[in-house]
Formats: structure tokens, sequence, C-alpha cells
């Protein structure tokens, strides 16, 4: 890069502002662990600073180099990563500044973390220190090494981009659907000439007195037995069926039955996952939380509906794309990272929404039209004491139509709605369309090609 900047320098005749950023020695923790180190992607080594140091003196310019850059990688969760850092890099400007180049600002980079789960650790999604001892930490390591090595103070420059957005939005959706195991129902009643299988899981229905390891011991046996048996033609659909519900069915007791202040087989602990249910949410995970995902970061989520009640259910959330890894995996609960969530039962007619929050660093601009699901629609609201409610609402921000979706993956929505208007129209010559409802379905369909992308419910 100096080799292109010094001639364009001289041919526009201006003098510029040269920074130099380092490859740092010390090794972050966590998912950027890999911006810092040997084989960081970024940075100079100091046998590379010191040799541009050499080229700019040779062309005259070392008076140019105002700047010293490092960036040891995001979301530091640890605050002993920054002050090994910040001491590394300050003895570099120091040394630099002896060797008489003139640097005038340090650039800590960024890092500065959320604390995503609430824990106050070095987890991923955390972080052990407040920002204000991050800057006190900075400040002080810079002014020690710069007092003992006897040169001025630098300007400290920060960019800590995701501490500075995290806040500013968050993701609130509706759900549309819920899917359980247990929310099939079937008669299980007993038949002439039914199966074994059929037999022993419908007495293990009303076996009480057994212990719920042993009762669930034996509801998975029969379940698998079931299962073969099915394949080989043995068992029909019908008893399947009624296997199948009755397995579910003695779960949920034996759930129900638990003492958790008691010791508890792990298979046991496990259950509360498997008959947690899946709450459908209308948005998408890769559009709107891309990095859950993308590096398994953590949300904090929350109902947003029915404040006023205790949650009553336990479930997951998944998102309205046709694939699998559109869900949610882990959740913040307290102090622990769960594998679902606390929510209410949903109730029929009624609309019920939940939060996701801290979603402003990296989700908007990293999420994808995969599924074809555009952008959400955007509310802008701003905090304002003279307002009802304390703040007001600036802007709505239209989510991205269905059309410039479809465009953007070279479809021609007006060749499409033309194609389906001339069918329409044939339809309606032959008499099999009235012309009222062929009008009604013309407008209907460029009617979805204008409108969002997610679900109208």
């Amino acid at each position: 890069e100096l080799e292109m900047l010094i001639p364009l320098a001289r041919k526009l005749g201006v003098e510029p502002m040269i920074g130099l950023r380092s490859k740092m020695m010390v090794r972050s923790l966590g998912k950027w662990a890999g911006s810092s180190g040997d084989r960081a992607k970024f940075g100079l080594s100091i046998t590379e600073i010191l040799n541009i140091i050499e080229l700019l003196k040779k062309e005259d310019m070392l008076h140019c180099a105002k700047l010293l850059h490092f960036h040891i990688g995001s979301q530091l969760s640890d605050i002993r990563k920054v002050k090994e850092a910040v001491s590394e890099a300050a003895r570099l400007y120091a040394k630099l500044v002896q060797l008489d180049v003139p640097l005038e600002y340090l650039d800590i980079g960024g890092g500065l973390g959320i604390d995503y789960d609430g824990t106050s650790s070095t987890t991923d999604s955390s972080r052990n220190y407040s920002t204000e001892e991050y800057v006190a930490d900075v400040v002080y390591g810079v002014k020690q090494i710069c007092d003992l090595e006897n040169v001025p103070h630098p300007n400290l420059v920060s960019e800590s981009g995701r501490a500075i957005t995290a806040h500013h939005s968050c993701v609130v959706t509706n759900i549309v659907g819920e899917i359980k195991n247990t929310g099939a129902k079937y008669d299980t009643s007993v038949t002439t000439g039914e199966h074994i299988l059929v037999s022993n899981m419908r007495e293990l229905t009303t076996a009480h007195d057994l212990h719920p390891q042993e009762k669930y011991n034996d509801a998975a046996s029969f379940k698998q037995s079931a299962y073969e048996a099915f394949k080989l033609g043995i068992l029909s659909l019908d008893e399947m069926a009624k296997l199948d519900t009755m397995y579910w069915q003695i779960l949920s007791e034996i759930h129900s039955s638990i003492d958790r202040d008691s010791f508890v087989f792990q298979e046991l602990e496990e259950l509360e996952d498997m008959l947690a249910s899946q709450y459908l949410c209308n948005f998408s995970i890769f559009q709107s939380a891309a990095d859950t995902w993308a590096i398994g970061q953590v949300l904090p989520i929350v109902p947003i509906s029915r404040l006023n009640e205790q949650p009553e259910v336990r479930c997951s959330i998944v998102d309205i794309t046709c694939d699998s890894d559109g869900k949610l995996s882990k959740y913040i609960e307290g102090t622990e990272i769960s594998d679902n969530i606390p929510m209410h039962t949903l109730r029929k007619g009624e609309h019920y929404h939940v939060g996701m929050f801290l979603t402003g660093a990296y989700q908007d601009v990293m999420g994808d039209m995969h599924n074809l699901f555009g952008r959400l629609t955007e509310v802008h609201i701003y905090c304002h004491d003279d307002e009802p409610g304390d703040f007001y609402i600036e802007e709505v921000v239209p989510g991205t139509a269905a059309e410039k979706v479809l465009e953007t993956m070279q479809y021609n929505t007006d060749y499409m709605a033309k194609t389906v208007k001339k069918s329409i129209d044939r339809e309606v010559r032959k008499g099999h369309i009235a012309p009222r409802e062929g009008v009604r379905w013309t407008d209907y369909y460029e009617k979805c090609l204008a409108g969002t992308t997610y679900l109208k419910v």
C-alpha cells in the first residue's frame, strides 16, 4: 500500500497522514481470537513496521506517520487481554516515538464487549468489566508506559462499534403458530387383536407406581420396537398412531411427576427439551439475527405481550423459513444458558409478540435474503419527555417488497404479472372464471408482489 501511496501523493502534490496497523503478539479469546497473533489477517509485524520507517525516511516522508493502530478482536470478554494489548501497543508507540517517528494518535481499535447474556463473565456473549473500567485501564495503561518511556501522551482513538450500536435496535415479531410433539390427539382405546406392543404401552400409561426412570426406559424401548416392527410391516398405521400418542402422554406424565429438588437422571432432565413446543415466529433468522445462526451468538429474548402474567410453558423459537437451521438454539435465563425459554400459552385469536434485543450491531447489515425473505419494516422511535409515553414515532420504513426481492434474484416481475393476467383473461374468455372474479385475482396477485415477504396475520 505504501508503495502505491508514495508516488500517488507526489503526483497529486499532497502530504498524506499515514497510519500503521500493528499485528499484536497478544492473542485474544473468543470467536474473534484470530484477529490477533501471528496468523492474523491484518497488521504489520515489528520487522515490517521498522522497514516502513526506513522507507519513509528514505522518501523524506517520516513526518507523515501520524497514527499507530491495533485491533485484537471483537467482543473482548476478558479485561486482562485488553490490558495486555494496551501495554504492548503503548510500548510499541513509545519506542517508535523514540525513533523520531512523530506519532500523534494511538488507535486502540474496537472490541469493547456487550454483556449479551447478563453474566458479567468471560463467556463469548459477555464481558467481565464495565465501560468505565475499560476506559480507565486503557488511559492509565497508556499514560503509565508513556511516562516511563518519557514520551508525549498520544491522542487516543477508539472504534468500539458494537458497544455503540448494539443497543439501538431490537426485533419485535409475532407468533404465528405452534409446533408441539404432544399436540396430536388420537383414539387409543382397545381394539380386538391389537399387537402386544400397543397393549404394553397402554399398560404403561396406568403404571403409576413405577419409578420415573424405569417408566421412561420402558416407554422408549416399546417405541423403538414399534418403529422396527412398522418398518417390517408388522404394525399398522392405526397401531403406530396409538403407540405414538400414548408415548408422548407417558413422557408428559413423567415430566410432571419429577421432583426437581431431588436427583434426576440425565434422560429425565432432557424431557423438558423434548416436550417443549416450538413457537413459529414471523421472521427470518438469516435476515434479522444472522449471528445466532452463523457463530452461535446469544441474544436476549423476552415476551412483549401479557407482561402482567407469569409464563407457564417452555418453548423454543423457530422462524418461517423452510430451512431447518432457522431456529434459535440457545436462550438466556437468569445467569444460565438454556435450550428453551419460558413463554405464555398461546390463546386462539389473540396476538402474542416477542422481542429480540441488542440486535443493533451487525445483524441488519449481515442479514441476507435466504428463502427470499427481505428486510423487516423498521420503526424509528425517539425518546422525548414532552410526548405521551415519553416517546414518538419519527418514521416508518416499509420492509422489502416481494417484487424487489424477486428482482434481486433476476426475476422480471412485470413480465410475471402480465403472464398471470393473460392466463386469467384466457380463463375468463372460456367462461371458467367470471370477469369480476378475474379482476379480483389479477389485483390480488399484483398486491402480493407489492406486499411484504412475511406473513400477514
